[in-house]
């Protein structure tokens, strides 16, 4: 798991010399309380760093610049406890890099109706104080988050929580670095992009290595570290009875046991946060990485099939944003469509990697056929995902622009054994029905490969394309097709006016 208290953010307040030291003293006692009570929340991920209050536009543009260098800091709180006149801020705006959220808070929840006077009111003045600050950043046109309630309030808990889990996220995309093994599958276009204008635009590298450099690595595994590979697969699966000691396919699994091994030193010694492969590039390997995969996937690591980088990148983060939170993150696919007027259903699944953090029980290892890709069959997982809401995610190179899309879903039990289906897989229902959430995503580009979540809300993925500066569509429960199609109108206009 991904220890997201490792990473910080700054709580950061704005007030000025005007006041006096007697007030400056208070801002400063009750903006450490606040910072504190966030930090030792169980509410809350990541860890809360207290910062001295700043008071002119050289404090200002020196925190900011600080935080822009910090390896742990992933954004700023920002909330004016008095009036802090904006103008100061605009230096240190412009150069900051990280996260902004700004709090819309107060330190007292009630008005003292008895006792309120006017040195009361030239304290707690983050009513106008906060409007100030509000203008200069849409000036600015700014991304941020404003969240607004009362700082002990649960709900404005779980909003900075969301922010700062996406913050995370897109903290670990920075520098983060992104191997193919093999080409994109020839001819496809979704999972094809720019990865220059990716590297530009959301901070990580995506390279190609030949399949020859990962088998140089996977033929020097050796029988003891395979054999306790096994093991381990022993005690965590359900291993069908030809895959043991002695079974007539045991050698298949020990050759998987040998490409996850080689994988894994291969993504350790490249610094990789994720990779792709492709059934069409697997020269010199006996199997295409089933298990190998989906075992990668449970322990962080982002993946992508045919060669789809941005699908693997995405993966990554959302493991990252919902690490230690119940429920898993996978890669998916939208693979066919049950329609049954009375109970439409999505079935999503892939040929083998599903990740088995969205598993609804103990998965099964299993040995199977696999029709494309002309080499010996693959060993993988099959499981049946939990019930539940989930969402499903992608992120597509318009052109001009990247666009992140999501539709939220309800899983469900699978009503049917699927005897013969030989993959992981997951059932769930678009919202906000079949028709609508299935057209919506095609109108808006949709891929057929996606991040699929079990923790994750579109809130946080909102919140992560904010941060990244690019297009968000959210296709949901209130979703209608005459709005879409509108929205997606406004945002070519947009992107093609002003970006």
């Amino acid at each position: 798991m991904i220890d997201l208290k490792k990473l910080e953010v700054w709580f950061v307040t704005g007030s000025q010399h005007l006041y006096g030291e007697e007030t400056l003293r208070q801002v400063d006692e009750h903006s450490m309380q606040i910072a504190k009570a966030f930090n030792d929340s169980d509410q809350l991920a990541v860890s809360v760093v207290f910062k001295p209050v700043v008071k002119s536009t050289e404090e200002i543009y020196n925190i900011c610049q600080e935080a822009n260098v910090a390896k742990n800091c992933i954004g700023i709180i920002a909330w004016m406890h008095t009036f802090s006149p904006a103008k100061m801020w605009i230096g240190g705006l412009k150069i900051l890099k990280k996260p902004l959220l700004h709090l819309h808070t107060q330190f007292n929840r009630d008005i003292p109706w008895n006792e309120i006077d006017m040195d009361f009111m030239n304290l707690n003045q983050s009513a106008h104080g906060d409007r100030e600050f509000g203008f200069m950043m849409t000036r600015m046109r700014l991304n941020r988050k404003v969240v607004v309630g009362h700082w002990q309030d649960e709900q404005v808990l779980l909003q900075i929580n969301v922010w700062a889990r996406a913050a995370a996220g897109w903290n670990d995309w920075q520098g983060a670095k992104f191997v193919r093994f093999g080409d994109n599958m020839r001819y496809v276009a979704v999972t094809d992009g720019d990865k220059v204008e990716a590297e530009y635009k959301f901070g990580y590298s995506v390279n190609t290595h030949g399949i020859g450099d990962l088998v140089q690595v996977i033929n020097k595994v050796g029988d003891d570290e395979i054999g306790k590979l096994i093991q381990e697969y022993e005690d965590s699966y359900n291993l069908v009875e030809g895959l043991r000691a002695g079974g007539n396919q045991h050698d298949s699994l020990r050759e998987a046991a040998r490409i996850e091994i080689g994988m894994r030193y291969f993504l350790q010694d490249g610094n990789f946060k994720g990779y792709t492969d492709t059934f069409e590039d697997l020269h010199g390997m006996a199997q295409l990485p089933g298990i190998p995969s989906q075992r990668l996937m449970a322990e962080g690591y982002g993946f992508g099939g045919e060669g789809d980088w941005k699908t693997s990148a995405l993966v990554r983060a959302m493991k990252v944003m919902g690490s230690g939170l119940p429920g898993g993150n996978s890669f998916m696919e939208d693979y066919t469509y049950h329609f049954d007027p009375s109970n439409p259903l999505v079935l999503g699944s892939h040929m083998l990697e599903i990740c088995p953090t969205i598993a609804d029980g103990k998965p099964s290892c299993e040995i199977h056929a696999l029709g494309i890709g002309g080499k010996a069959d693959p060993v993988r997982l099959v499981f049946n995902s939990a019930a539940g809401p989930a969402i499903n995610a992608t992120i597509v190179d318009m052109g001009n622009r990247f666009r992140l899309i999501v539709n939220e879903v309800e899983a469900v039990t699978a009503e049917h054994q699927l005897p013969k289906l030989p993959v992981a897989r997951v059932l769930w229902k678009p919202l906000p029905d079949m028709k609508t959430g299935c057209a919506a995503w095609i109108y808006a580009g949709g891929a057929h490969h996606t991040g699929y979540s079990q923790n994750l809300t579109s809130e946080h993925m909102e919140d992560f394309a904010s941060f990244a500066g690019i297009e968000f569509v959210n296709i949901g429960k209130n979703t209608t097709l005459y709005q879409l199609k509108n929205e997606l109108r406004w945002s070519e206009a947009y992107y093609n006016t002003f970006k």
